[in-house]
């Protein structure tokens, strides 16, 4: 495709004759790459009708339904004792303020007895490998040290258990023993023994739950079991948690006993809580008279270092300022924000209700929190930004409306599912737009807050699409790869290994018989970070050969070469972001001549050379931002070459200036036309002799 319309006369409308000179060139470029292509067959891979589902919040839980009803089985793993997540914890839900255990508990009981549903507590996944299709999965499932046919929950065992340990499922505002059942609702509804607080094993002298248990459900000796599976597809919804604001000493979370969590107040005011449905403060259990509510604690701020969204806090406030206000009429709740996000469905009544309820809103958050002895009452002080005067304001609770982080461990499973994550620590989806819940990774899906942060209506409805997703590859029983593959050449191939290390999606490796290197092309993505680091050639990106890269360069700066910028861009971002500056009607001058890659790893030295060779004026390579690279981290790749290259040129005696590197998004078209603007600029004071220099040192290329 020649991309004469966003690539030319919709960014140079004012260009005349130099545009016309481009469309040219743009034409003569698709032609000589269309020119070398072969016709290529697509491999179809056959597809496991089994589906593994990783993590047990309301998202595993409804994706792992959706496919058991769609026919497929399942395997559900969830590290916790119980399903449940999050939203086990929350006593109602928003907008609706729904009681949140009703709605979940049916859905924790249909998966655990449902016929296709095969349910993993206390696991996690700790290898994977295969391709889409046919992955082979090693789940790691640690002993509960109860038998789950024999006990039959007299609760006999808790009874006579001497430890107390802090309750997880109650924010650590309660306690529970080293046996104990995780919650009423749990499922599997079955105790676990905590192997790190029970005396049993600390001491091999206790065993008094032992003693009473008639059904002899409790066996000390149960151990680690390693379970294999194999599956066609694998949704990840490992789910977020919750921001810990210990880290920000002005507002003095746990400092000052009255500065609480937003979970912290979801169990007091829960019925089946620690105080029974009785929000008290911390200090002395007594009821609050006013409570602060303080916005974006650890968010959107540079200096706390998380500058996202967290999505769901705004609404959380307004919920549980409704809840207070429904039990306590007389409280006076304060809300401090910095601009209150109410926009979905519903949500934007529910902040009027807020308001007409009697709840003030200040806009500005507090500058800091100073407790006030002996009544441990909080006093808040800050700059109303609205109204441009400061304010002094005593509470007796504080809740630090703190949003969702990562989870603790989303290194690792990064790692073992061959994720990406963007720059916030999420996993990164293959498209923004047109594929929200797949992966990089063929055959993996993303749904729930793992991929963002996101309410319990967007969780579901983004489980159901990784599920809808997942269960069309399945149905088919096949999947067609694009024929963008590498290839071996195998005469060429020394068996270095270099194509090895740099593989994002580790497809390849090296024939322990031959020394070859070999690409399962199911696996693979086609970023074709391996071809450019193979320096024999050996590789060949099938529709990105090296010969079709040189012919493009070849056209491109076949006419006065030395006034055109060659630029290499991803097909993801810096290519779309080119389009994004022409369909914004952004203009810049028309020197720029792209050469579409898959991804920026793609783009090798000698492309580099051969552009220098042909005396471009200078050359740009492009991709997508660190961290958010479609293809795992080989834009890092990207970034090692591009600076041995310079250090190369400075060997050389060749101005680096030349060669430029930018990371440009999708979405950032008027980028793209800045840093060509930037480049034009430069290119009128590359003097000839410079040109020429460098021609003639790497006219071997």
């Amino acid at each position: 495709m020649a991309n004469i319309r966003e690539h030319c006369s919709w960014a140079h409308l004012h260009a005349g004759k130099e545009a016309s000179e481009k469309a040219k060139d743009l034409v003569s470029m698709a032609v000589a790459k269309a020119r070398l292509l072969e016709p290529q067959s697509e491999l179809e891979v056959p597809v496991l009708k089994k589906a593994l589902v990783v993590g047990g919040g309301v998202a595993g839980i409804q994706a792992s339904l959706d496919l058991a009803d769609m026919g497929f089985h399942v395997y559900l793993v969830e590290r916790s004792p119980s399903l449940g997540g999050t939203m086990a914890q929350l006593d109602k839900t928003f907008p609706t303020m729904d009681c949140s255990i009703c709605i979940l508990g049916p859905k924790m009981s249909d998966v655990g007895r449902h016929p296709n549903i095969e349910l993993f507590t206390c696991a996690e996944v700790k290898e994977v490998n295969g391709y889409v299709g046919n992955f082979k999965i090693r789940v790691e499932k640690k002993p509960r040290y109860v038998d789950l046919d024999k006990c039959n929950l007299c609760d006999e065992c808790s009874k006579v258990c001497p430890v107390e340990v802090p309750n997880e499922f109650d924010a650590r505002l309660s306690w529970r023993k080293a046996i104990y059942q995780p919650f009423p609702q749990a499922v599997p509804s079955e105790y676990v023994l905590d192997e790190r607080s029970c005396l049993g094993f600390a001491t091999d002298s206790c065993g008094r739950c032992k003693e009473v248990c008639e059904p002899d459900a409790i066996d000390y000796d149960d151990a680690v079991k390693m379970i294999d599976l194999e599956v066609g597809t694998i949704i990840v919804a490992t789910g977020a948690q919750p921001y810990d604001p210990k880290v920000l000493d002005r507002y003095g979370y746990l400092k000052y006993s009255n500065v609480v969590t937003p979970l912290e107040v979801e169990r007091l005011v829960n019925a089946g809580g620690p105080t029974k449905g009785q929000l008290v403060r911390p200090s002395d259990g007594t009821l609050p008279r006013r409570i602060a509510f303080i916005q974006c604690v650890g968010f959107r701020s540079e200096r706390d270092g998380k500058e996202y969204c967290s999505n769901i806090c705004c609404m959380n406030t307004v919920k549980q300022s409704l809840l207070i206000k429904e039990h306590w009429p007389e409280t006076e709740i304060y809300v401090f924000y910095t601009d209150m996000r109410a926009f979905g469905k519903g949500f934007e009544s529910l902040l009027r209700r807020a308001k007409k309820e009697g709840m003030k809103f200040i806009r500005g958050l507090p500058a800091e929190i100073i407790e006030r002895n002996p009544s441990k009452d909080l006093r808040l002080v800050g700059e109303d930004t609205l109204l441009s005067e400061l304010y002094e304001v005593d509470v007796g609770l504080v809740v630090l409306q703190a949003g969702v982080e990562p989870r603790r461990g989303s290194e690792t499973i990064q790692h073992v599912f061959n994720l990406s994550r963007s720059a916030d620590g999420f996993f990164l989806e293959a498209h923004p737009k047109l594929k929200p819940v797949d992966t990089p990774t063929a055959g993996v899906f993303l749904a729930g807050c793992a991929e963002s942060p996101k309410d319990i209506r967007d969780s579901v409805t983004q489980a159901s699409a990784a599920a809808a997703r997942s269960g069309i590859l399945m149905a088919r029983g096949r999947l067609t790869v694009e024929a963008i593959t590498p290839k071996t050449i195998s005469e060429r191939c020394t068996g270095c290994g270099l194509c090895v290390k740099v593989c994002p999606f580790h497809t390849i490796s090296l024939n322990e018989k031959t020394k070859k290197a070999e690409v399962v092309e199911a696996a693979c993505q086609g970023c074709g970070t391996c071809g450019a680091e193979c320096f024999r050639e050996a590789l060949e990106m099938r529709h990105f050969t090296d010969g079709q890269i040189y012919a493009q360069i070849d056209a491109a700066t076949e006419l006065e070469p030395e006034r055109k910028i060659v630029a290499f861009c991803c097909n993801w971002c810096s290519y779309a972001g080119a389009d994004m500056a022409g369909t914004s009607r952004i203009q810049y001058p028309p020197s720029v001549r792209i050469i579409r890659t898959m991804c920026s790893g793609r783009v090798s030295w000698k492309h580099i050379d051969r552009a220098f060779a042909r005396r471009a004026g200078a050359v740009l390579v492009s991709g997508c931002h660190l961290g958010d690279c479609h293809y795992m981290n080989a834009n890092y790749e990207t970034k090692r070459r591009i600076e041995m290259y310079w250090e190369r040129m400075t060997r050389l005696g060749l101005d680096t200036n030349r060669l430029q590197l930018a990371w440009i998004s999708a979405a950032e078209g008027d980028k793209f036309a800045s840093k060509a603007t930037e480049m034009h600029q430069f290119l009128c004071t590359v003097k000839k002799e410079e040109i020429e220099k460098a021609a003639s040192l790497l006219s071997h290329v």
